[in-house]
């Protein structure tokens, strides 16, 4: 019985003496930075960013056990939760202490955060100006109370590619008459996607165009999209094209102006060509007049008439063409009658009108001149000559008529 009694006694001591080696049992929170996000995704100098970050206190286990001993019995036993405690969480540069991308913002005294729980916080981080094109790292700092400290670098990339507007057909030379398209492709040379693309009038162009606006959205990277103006110029001489060419890089406004060379001169794109013309016609006779209408231009031009102005009298007064497509010929054809003008000099425009658009527009008028001329004695005879021909003619043919009647009864 008294072996029994000792055995006892030592085994229960041994377990107390076990406890008092093993009166606390937990594990340290973890804090580690496990995703994060930037807005745009690579930055143009200057540009501004939302970076988002999301720190989780990666440790599992939800309680700590403490063990309170008074004479090496458990008198008292308390179950805290293990929480990692945030002081501070802030951006600083990546060592070389110029803080070429920085954020002013930082996030002070933000409490617990408990085992598997996720915090999200969001910074504005701003490039410098006069940032290189590189890659960069500024590093996201934890201040974590009694615990391990966060410092995790993200990798931020700086370009300098834009967005390119290039001339396809920009000529350098255009018509007062009517209206010349421009066409150019816009181009987005970036790695990543731009918004909000407008072409817009610079304050300084000297050149009129339509629309004033166009607003082309986004494009991916390497996409490109081709958009047309149609110029329309009101005075002769060398002018300039400015445009301006804006986006954005997410919430970051960008434009570039582009600048042209263009010289207005007077070409007839639209114009009469006349072919057959008469130097003179006798008084009281007619003629005809040949033309042709070249379209010149790049696009189909409508409602195209052609108008002769002369003191004389012409057949008809307009002729009527409509619809002409790109490097289209029409031919129309005219009658001028002298009968009610004097002798002498005389002129003879003929003048185009066509739309494009929503403009009417006219051609400047294309001159030809004429004499009138009295009929020479020539003309007079064989003016006299030819009826009288005709009516000896008849005569004729009936005395022969009835003397052919007479001999066939003469030979019944």
């Amino acid at each position: 019985m008294k072996d029994k009694t000792k055995t006892m006694l030592f085994i229960s001591s041994a377990i107390i003496l076990c406890t008092c080696f093993t009166s606390i049992t937990h594990a340290e929170p973890t804090v580690m930075v496990t995703s994060y996000s930037l807005d745009p995704g690579i930055l143009f100098p200057g540009d501004t960013a939302e970076l988002t970050v999301t720190l989780t206190n990666t440790e599992i286990t939800g309680t700590k056990t403490d063990t309170d001993y008074i004479n090496g019995l458990p008198v008292d036993q308390k179950i805290d939760t293990i929480a990692a405690t945030l002081d501070k969480v802030w951006i600083t540069d990546d060592g070389d202490g110029t803080n070429l991308i920085r954020s002013e913002k930082s996030f002070n005294n933000i409490g617990d955060l408990s085992p598997g729980s996720s915090l999200t916080l969001s910074f504005q981080i701003t490039a410098d100006e006069n940032i290189s094109e590189g890659q960069y790292h500024p590093i996201i700092r934890v201040d974590v109370e009694d615990y391990q400290d966060v410092k995790y670098p993200i990798p931020i990339r700086i370009d300098n590619r834009s967005v390119s507007l290039l001339p396809d057909d920009a000529p350098s030379k255009i018509s007062i008459g009517g209206t010349t398209d421009i066409s150019f492709n816009v181009v987005n040379n970036r790695m990543d996607s731009v918004e909000g693309i407008t072409l817009t009038s610079n304050n300084n162009n000297e050149l009129e165009f339509n629309p004033n606006s166009i607003f082309i959205g986004s494009l991916e990277s390497g996409e490109s999209k081709e958009v047309t103006i149609s110029l329309h110029p009101n005075e002769l001489g060398k002018k300039k094209l400015s445009l301006i060419l804006s986006y954005f890089n997410a919430n970051n406004p960008h434009s570039h102006t582009y600048n042209s060379n263009i010289e207005i001169i007077e070409v007839l794109d639209v114009a009469p060509i006349l072919y057959s013309v008469p130097t003179t016609i006798e008084k009281g006779q007619s003629t005809r007049i040949s033309l042709e209408v070249y379209n010149a231009k790049t696009e189909t031009i409508t409602g195209v008439i052609v108008k002769p102005i002369t003191e004389a009298t012409i057949i008809p007064t307009q002729y009527y063409i409509g619809s002409m497509d790109a490097d289209d010929v029409f031919s129309a054809t005219f009658d001028l009658y002298t009968d009610e003008i004097d002798y002498g000099n005389h002129t003879m425009d003929f003048q185009v009108s066509f739309k494009q658009g929503n403009e009417i527009y006219e051609t400047p008028a294309i001159s030809s001149s004429f004499t009138v001329v009295p009929m020479d004695d020539s003309s007079v005879n064989r003016g006299f000559i030819l009826p009288v021909g005709i009516i000896a003619s008849a005569v004729v043919s009936v005395v022969l008529f009835f003397e052919y009647k007479k001999r066939r009864r003469n030979g019944k």
